[in-house]
């Protein structure tokens, strides 16, 4: 593989389903059992706070049984070792990728582990229930929502996602439904400005004809192989 200075892999649920998290888009996923409009929307809490407070206690509870993977662990591996500019982009909320060694993690649509208190708007870590409404560590009051990015709200961090599309030489999907923008959107960016790019899935994404190289199986043997081409230049 050609050598490259700046690297963007972007990461979705597919690397994690390998590690037992439910995918939401799978068949018996969350989004069959769940309505997306009942628990990721601003107006679903408001409408039902208890059930989506209980819904992601479920998801953190489930979390904690699951462990990183190889794929998580290969790119770990690879910002350790790679010479260039490395940004992980993670539209998923578990904590696989810290877990599995990676510190610099840009969590796109947020996190299962921290809380966002809709009064004083400070984050917390946060590994408990919701449900019981806790008061926030900070201003004490029992306003505390997940820190996820709900459908309707804006991701995090955009502005930098950005700026290292257009810096970038690779561009690098996996496990992506290339079905959720803005983040479907951003092989388009990359490739606009002169990227190369390289989706690695199970299954060819939506978005699968936007990128110069596709290729699908596990991301646990795929991501490792790719990370092996990279580091040996």
């Amino acid at each position: 593989m050609t050598e490259f200075e700046r690297i963007v892999i972007l990461t979705g649920a597919g690397i994690s389903a390998e590690s037992g998290i439910d995918t939401f888009r799978s068949a018996g996923g969350l989004w069959e059992q769940h309505r997306v409009e009942d628990v990721a929307t601003p107006e679903g809490f408001a409408r039902n706070p208890d059930l989506v407070l209980g819904f992601y206690d479920a998801r953190r509870e489930a979390l904690a049984n699951a462990a990183p993977n190889p794929a998580h662990l290969a790119l770990a591996r690879l910002e350790r070792e790679f010479s260039g500019d490395l940004l992980l982009v993670t539209q998923n909320v578990d904590d696989l990728h810290e877990r599995g060694g990676s510190a610099r993690v840009l969590h796109m649509h947020g996190e299962l582990k921290s809380a966002l208190c809709q009064s004083c708007e400070t984050r917390s870590r946060w590994e408990r229930t919701m449900l019981d409404r806790p008061p926030c560590p900070v201003c004490r009051a029992p306003t505390l929502r997940p820190d996820v990015v709900w459908f309707g709200e804006m991701p995090y961090q955009m502005g930098r996602i950005t700026r290292a599309l257009e810096a970038c030489d690779l561009f690098v999907s996996i496990g992506t439904s290339g079905a959720v923008y803005p983040a479907a959107g951003f092989v388009q960016e990359a490739r606009a400005n002169g990227a190369a790019t390289l989706e690695l899935n199970l299954e060819p994404s939506e978005g699968s004809h936007f990128f110069s190289e596709s290729r699908h199986g596990a991301a646990g043997q795929l991501v490792p192989e790719w990370v092996d081409e990279v580091l040996r230049g």
